[in-house]
């Protein structure tokens, strides 16, 4: 191995834009489950998929309805 490296010439990585970034989410078993059964008909790893689906909600600024209803009579 060299004592020095010239690096002078060197290029910036043209993916750095495409890098993830690595968070901890809690999810619950049934969802974890949902995606892997996904990810083995589709070839796909589940965090890809729960990925996949999580882009497409932010790229569409999809909303969830998070009314409840308190029906208890």
């Amino acid at each position: 191995m060299k004592k020095e490296y010239d690096f002078s010439k060197g290029k910036k990585n043209p993916y750095i834009v495409n890098l993830k970034k690595q968070i901890t989410i809690r999810l619950d078993a049934e969802t974890i489950n949902y995606f892997k059964h996904l990810s083995e008909t589709n070839g796909i790893s589940y965090q890809a998929l729960i990925n996949l689906y999580l882009r497409d909600c932010a790229q569409k600024h999809k909303k969830l309805n998070l009314g409840w209803s308190s029906d208890k009579q």
